[in-house]
C-alpha cells in the first residue's frame, strides 16, 4: 500500500464490529480454544450432573424413602444417598480435568495470538507505528490479550458448567412440574430483554476502559523513558499531570462501566427472587391441590435455586466477557492494519532475492508524502547510484535525506515510482536478502538491554567474541572496549543508557561492520560522536566502506569531502550531484552549506 492510500486513511482503530462477530472472528484466529472442545463440553456436562442428582436424591430420599408405604425405608435412603455421593464424586473428577483442558488450551491459543499480534506490529510501516502510541500497541500485545485469558479461564469455565447446569436444571424441573417450569421461564424472559439492553452499553463501556488502559500505558512508559529530560527541564509537575489525567480518564472510564455492571447484577437479583417466590406460591398451591407431593415441590425448589444461580453469573460473566471482547476487539484492530511494508514472501506473490554482486541502486520517478503532509518529502527523484561509491546525501534539515534513507531501505515505500537494488524493484525482494544485503546504522544507535557483544551479534548471529573483538580492532575501538569495565561482557542497559549517546553510535557501527553488507547506509551515523572519536572512525569507515556501495546522510560535511559523490537536497528535490570540488566551487546549496559549516568549525575570532 503506499503512502498516499496511507495519507487518506487513517490508521484504524478498534473494528467497529459487534460482541458476537468479535468472538467468532476471535475462535477462528485461536483454532486451539476449538481443539477437543467436544469432549470439553462432555466434562463439563458430567461436571454439572453432580449438581443436579442431588435435588433428585432429595425427591427420591423423601417420596421413596421417609414418606414410603408402610413407613420410612432406611435401606433405600441409604441406597439413595450412597447413589449421589458416587455421582458427585464422579462429576468432580470430571470438573478437575475440564478445567485442566480449557486453561491448557487457553494458553496455548492465546500464547500463539500474543506472538501473531506482536509479529504484526513488527510488521506494520513506520507510519503506522508512527500514529499509534507506542504504550497502546504494547497493550494490547499484554493488558488487552490477559483480559482474554482471564475470561477464558474463569468465565469459559463457569460459562461451559452453568450453561449444562441450566438445560439439565429446566430438563428436571419440566419432569417434575411442567407449569412451575413455565412461572420460572416466564418470570425470566424480560431479564433476557434488559441484559441485551445492558450488554451493548456494556460493551461501549469497556470498549473505552481498554482504550484509556493504553494511553495510560503510553503516558507512563513515555514518562519513564524520557526520564532524564523531565528532571533536565524540571517538568516533573507537568508530567505528573499528564499521568494523573489519563489515571484519571481510566479511572472514570471504569468506575463508568463498573456501575452499568453492578446494575445488571442488581436486576439478576432481583427476577431470580421474583422466580423463586412464584415457585412457592403456585408449588403450595399445586401440593395442596394433590398435583404436586412433598418430595417434588422440594426438589423443584432445589432446581430452582440450580437455574437461577447460572442466570445470576451470567450477570458476572457477560461483565467478564464485555472486558474480554473489548480486548479482542483492540486486538483484531491491530491485525486488521494493513501491513502496507510487507514481505513479498509472504504475501503470496512472486518475490526475488538481490542479484548477486556489488549493489547499484536507481530511483525511479520517486515521490513520497507524509500522511497529512501539505508537501511532499521527497518529489520526482531521479536517480541512478553505480556500485561500489561512497555517496553523501546532504541538505538542510528537513530536506529529505533520511526519508531517502529509509525507501532505499525499505523502511517505507514511495506514494509513486519505485526504488530498484540491481534492477530489481524493492518490494519484490524478500526481506530475508533485503536485511542481509542492505544494512542502515540509524542516527538513535538503539541497543538492546545486553552485553556489548550480544547487540553486536544482532548483526550477525552466531559470530564468536573473538571475531566481535577483531571487529573493534579493525574499526580502530579496541582501546576504548578495553576502557569498558567488563569489555565485551559489559551491559549497556535499557536502550543502552549506560553508555554515553556516541558510545552507543559506536557498538551501532560495529553492528554493521559484522553484518558485512553489500550496500550500507549511514544515518548521520557519527554525528554524536566527538571530533577525536569521529577522526578514528573516519579511518575505520575508510575501510568498511572500501569494496561496497556505501550512501551516508551527512551531517558533518567532512563525511561529503571524503564522498566519490554528493547528493544534495533540497525542500524535497534533489538539486545537485557532484563532487565535492566540483560542487564546492559552483554556486547552489552545496556551496553555501560548506561555507556555513566551515565557518562553525573555525575557532572564533578574539573579542576587539
Amino acid at each position: 500500500m503506499s503512502a498516499a492510500r496511507t495519507a487518506a486513511d487513517p490508521t484504524p482503530g478498534p473494528s467497529p464490529r459487534g460482541a458476537w462477530q468479535t468472538l467468532v472472528r476471535g475462535l477462528r484466529l485461536s483454532p486451539e480454544l476449538r481443539r477437543g472442545l467436544g469432549l470439553t463440553l462432555l466434562l463439563a456436562l458430567v461436571a454439572t450432573s453432580g449438581r443436579i442428582v442431588v435435588p433428585i436424591a432429595v425427591q427420591r430420599t423423601i417420596d421413596g424413602g421417609l414418606l414410603a408405604e408402610g413407613g420410612p425405608d432406611v435401606a433405600f435412603v441409604v441406597r439413595a444417598v450412597l447413589a449421589a455421593a458416587g455421582v458427585v464424586v464422579l462429576a468432580s473428577l470430571a470438573g478437575g480435568l475440564m478445567n485442566a483442558r480449557l486453561a491448557s488450551a487457553t494458553e496455548t491459543a492465546l500464547s500463539g495470538l500474543r506472538v501473531r499480534t506482536f509479529r504484526h506490529v513488527h510488521d506494520l510501516s513506520m507510519l503506522h507505528q508512527a500514529d499509534e502510541q507506542r504504550g497502546s500497541l504494547v497493550s494490547r500485545v499484554t493488558a488487552d490479550v490477559d483480559t482474554i485469558s482471564q475470561f477464558m479461564q474463569w468465565g469459559g469455565v463457569v460459562l461451559l458448567v452453568n450453561v449444562g447446569q441450566l438445560l439439565l436444571a429446566t430438563v428436571a424441573m419440566a419432569v417434575y412440574s411442567w407449569q412451575l417450569t413455565l412461572v420460572v421461564v416466564g418470570t425470566f424472559l424480560p431479564l433476557v430483554l434488559l441484559l441485551r439492553w445492558f450488554q451493548s452499553r456494556l460493551s461501549r463501556a469497556y470498549d473505552v476502559v481498554r482504550v484509556q488502559v493504553g494511553r495510560t500505558l503510553s503516558a507512563i512508559a513515555e514518562s519513564v523513558v524520557g526520564a532524564p529530560v523531565i528532571r533536565a527541564y524540571g517538568a516533573e509537575g507537568r508530567t505528573d499531570e499528564r499521568v494523573g489525567e489519563a489515571v484519571d480518564r481510566q479511572y472514570d472510564a471504569s468506575v463508568h462501566a463498573v456501575r452499568i455492571a453492578a446494575a445488571m447484577f442488581s436486576s439478576g437479583e432481583l427476577f431470580a427472587a421474583a422466580a423463586t417466590a412464584g415457585a412457592v406460591v403456585v408449588g403450595v398451591l399445586l401440593g395442596l391441590g394433590g398435583q404436586l407431593s412433598a418430595g417434588r415441590l422440594i426438589a423443584f425448589l432445589f432446581l430452582v435455586t440450580l437455574f437461577v444461580g447460572p442466570v445470576q453469573i451470567a450477570t458476572e460473566v457477560l461483565d467478564q466477557a464485555q472486558t474480554a471482547i473489548a480486548g479482542w476487539r483492540r486486538i483484531l484492530g491491530v491485525l486488521d492494519m494493513p501491513t502496507d511494508v510487507a514481505d513479498p514472501a509472504l504475501a503470496g506473490s512472486d518475490a526475488v532475492d538481490i542479484p548477486p554482486g556489488p549493489i547499484a541502486v536507481r530511483f525511479e520517478a520517486v515521490e513520497f508524502r507524509y500522511p497529512g503532509a501539505t508537501a511532499a518529502a521527497l518529489e520526482s527523484v531521479d536517480v541512478a547510484i553505480a556500485a561500489q561509491r561512497r555517496v553523501a546525501v546532504v541538505g538542510e534539515t528537513g530536506s529529505g535525506k533520511t526519508t531517502f534513507a529509509k525507501l532505499l531501505t525499505r523502511l517505507m515505500d514511495p506514494s509513486a515510482g519505485r526504488v530498484l537494488a540491481n534492477g530489481v524493484p524493492l518490494d519484490r525482494v524478500r526481506f530475508a536478502s533485503l536485511r542481509r544485503r542492505i544494512v542502515m546504522v540509524p542516527q538513535d544507535g538503539f541497543l538492546f538491554d545486553t552485553t556489548v557483544a550480544e547487540n553486536v551479534r544482532h548483526g550477525r548471529p552466531g559470530i564468536a567474541e573473538d571475531e566481535i573483538a577483531l571487529a573493534f580492532t579493525e574499526l580502530g575501538l579496541a582501546d576504548w572496549v578495553e576502557q569498558l569495565p567488563h569489555g565485551l561482557a559489559t551491559r549497556v542497559g535499557e536502550r543502552g543508557e549506560s553508555l554515553s549517546v556516541g558510545e552507543r553510535q559506536l557498538v551501532a557501527l560495529a553492528r554493521a561492520y559484522v553484518a558485512n553488507p553489500d550496500l550500507l547506509v549511514l544515518d548521520e551515523a557519527t554525528s554524536a560522536v566527538d571530533p577525536a572519536t569521529e577522526v578514528r572512525l573516519q579511518r575505520a569507515l575508510e575501510g568498511l566502506t572500501r569494496g561496497r556501495t556505501a550512501i551516508a546522510i551527512a551531517h558533518r560535511l567532512s563525511t561529503a569531502e571524503a564522498a566519490d559523490e554528493i547528493l544534495v537536497f533540497d525542500q524535497g528535490e534533489l538539486v545537485q550531484r557532484g563532487s565535492h570540488v566540483e560542487l564546492v566551487h559552483a554556486e547552489g546549496p552545496y556551496a553555501g552549506l560548506h561555507r556555513s559549516w566551515a565557518r562553525g568549525r573555525s575557532p572564533r575570532a578574539p573579542a576587539a
